[in-house]
């Protein structure tokens, strides 16, 4: 994983300290032009070609200037309208997911005028210079959405934009340049580039000001020397930080076999940009897989939600990643934190599992091994980890992920695995002092359990079916769901 960070940090710092050479560029490494509404006397010159996605590998190149090939390309202005727009190019090729992803799309709204966005003649040039030309690309977009409007009378709130890396940028100046009443529907931003827009202005990235509803996926912004790939602040209604944001699973540099056996001699280009372009395959996955949406939890920080402490979703706390993302305008950005599997489907089920000890007398840094019983599925063995040790009365809380919907909870089986060194001591001890001498054995005093599904949002409380919650060391107890919660038999019914 460290060797695939450095490589993308010294391919960045070989063209930013190339683009130092090219005068004219700011700071922030974009261009001095305001906004405004776009009203040139002359006609518009795209330095972007626009093509229609028809299918397959088929397109249909669009011209704003010359408005019967709208027509002549099946551009249906009743409508939605989704443009996507690639990121900066260091071999001047369309990268193969552009089409997955327009495929993907039309699969699922059949419907849809998909358009690619094509800036690769401006994109293929030192990073520094390509940051200097997204405004520009930003204008184009925004002069064929201006186009539809006038002529066509397309109502901008049917317009989504979709951008990747700088193209997420590109986006929100195309919405910037539309200073009307209209908005554009929606923006969303996979993995927005973090070089040269990281901690700048909201004039000067992508904001939430820039559509009617902007979302963004963070899935690369793990820092070295003093880079990440992707932008770590928020920019959006709702940012999303799958596994954190920083990096992801599945895209070490071990996986470069796998990533060969699947892309041939470009996996290991695929493995260098494999958790950058990983919001793109995630966005993917929410349209291909419909009945695995993930879910992902409003949270202050990834560590705080890797304590299992923030899976609540009153007030809009937690939203769906992808698509299908319900459209909440807030005042100030919310992130939201989820855990992913390392290939599609992503989805994983987020459990929050909590434990209470009462009247611990010994210090006892334990390790626990669960299982979970539910009416659809059983979750197989999973490991607690106490990063401290017990004692008194303390209630600790874990999040636990699963890659299976295990239906309404039913069955706990909680395990004591004791440490092999305290056993040798144990069994030394033994040895030593006559056993009757040891009458106390070492005892966890496990209070309330309780397990909470974020999907559903339902916590189920379990008791021991003992009544007294003591486990022993290498101790197998089994909690069932405590009698308040179990299901109700309905009452029959007297005949009268």
């Amino acid at each position: 994983m460290f060797v695939v960070k450095v490589l993308w940090c010294l391919l960045l710092i070989y063209h930013l300290s190339e683009g130092k050479k090219i005068k004219g560029i700011r700071a922030g490494g974009v261009e001095t032009e305001q906004r405004g509404v776009l009203r040139e006397k002359e006609p518009h010159v795209s330095s972007s070609i626009f093509r229609l996605f028809l299918g397959g590998e088929d397109t249909c190149t669009l011209d704003p200037l010359q408005l019967h090939t709208l027509t002549s390309c099946g551009f249906n202005s009743s409508n939605p309208l989704i443009i996507i727009t690639h990121g900066w190019s260091v071999d001047g090729m369309m990268e193969s997911w552009v089409m997955r992803l327009a495929t993907a799309v039309r699969t699922n709204l059949i419907d849809a005028n998909v358009v690619l966005t094509d800036w690769l003649s401006l994109a293929q040039q030192h990073y520094p210079v390509a940051v200097q030309r997204t405004r520009t690309v930003g204008k184009d977009i925004a002069h064929l959405l201006q186009t539809l409007q006038e002529h066509y009378k397309y109502p901008l709130r049917n317009a989504h934009l979709i951008g990747y890396s700088l193209g997420a940028h590109i986006s929100g100046f195309a919405g910037s340049f539309l200073t009307g009443q209209e908005k554009i529907g929606r923006i969303t931003g996979l993995d927005p580039a973090g070089p040269l827009f990281e901690g700048m202005s909201t004039t000067d990235r992508l904001s939430p000001d820039d559509a009617e509803f902007v979302d963004a996926i963070h899935t690369f912004t793990h820092e070295r020397m003093g880079l990440s790939v992707g932008i770590k602040q928020a920019v959006a209604h709702y940012d999303f930080y799958p596994n954190g944001g920083d990096f992801q699973p599945g895209c070490d540099l071990q996986n470069i076999y796998e990533h060969i056996s699947q892309y041939g001699i470009l996996g290991f280009g695929q493995t260098v940009k494999c958790a950058h372009e990983r919001s793109v395959h995630l966005f993917i996955d929410s349209l291909l897989n419909k009945d695995k949406q993930s879910m992902a939890y409003r949270c202050s920080d990834n560590s705080a939600f890797d304590k299992g402490v923030c899976l609540d979703c009153r007030k809009n706390r937690c939203n769906t990643l992808g698509y299908d993302i319900k459209k909440v305008r807030t005042g100030t950005s919310k992130r939201l934190y989820l855990k992913t599997r390392s290939r599609m489907p992503y989805k994983l089920y987020h459990y929050q599992f909590r434990i209470q000890f009462v009247n611990q007398t010994e210090k006892v840094e334990p390790s626990l091994t669960i299982s979970l019983t539910g009416t659809k599925e059983e979750s197989g063995a999973v490991d607690i980890t106490f990063n401290e040790k017990i004692s008194g009365n303390k209630t600790f809380t874990f999040l636990i992920t699963l890659d299976r919907d295990l239906g309404e909870l039913m069955l706990l089986n909680m395990r004591w695995e004791a440490s092999p060194l305290w056993e040798n001591v144990w069994d030394k001890v033994q040895t030593i002092i006559p056993w009757r001498t040891w009458e106390r054995k070492r005892l966890l005093n496990v209070g309330k359990v309780s397990v909470k599904a974020g999907e559903t949002q339902k916590r189920t409380s379990f008791c021991s079916m003992t009544n007294e919650g003591q486990m022993e060391a290498s101790e197998d107890i089994v909690f069932v769901r405590c009698k308040e919660e179990r299901p109700k038999r309905p009452r029959r019914k007297d005949n009268l």
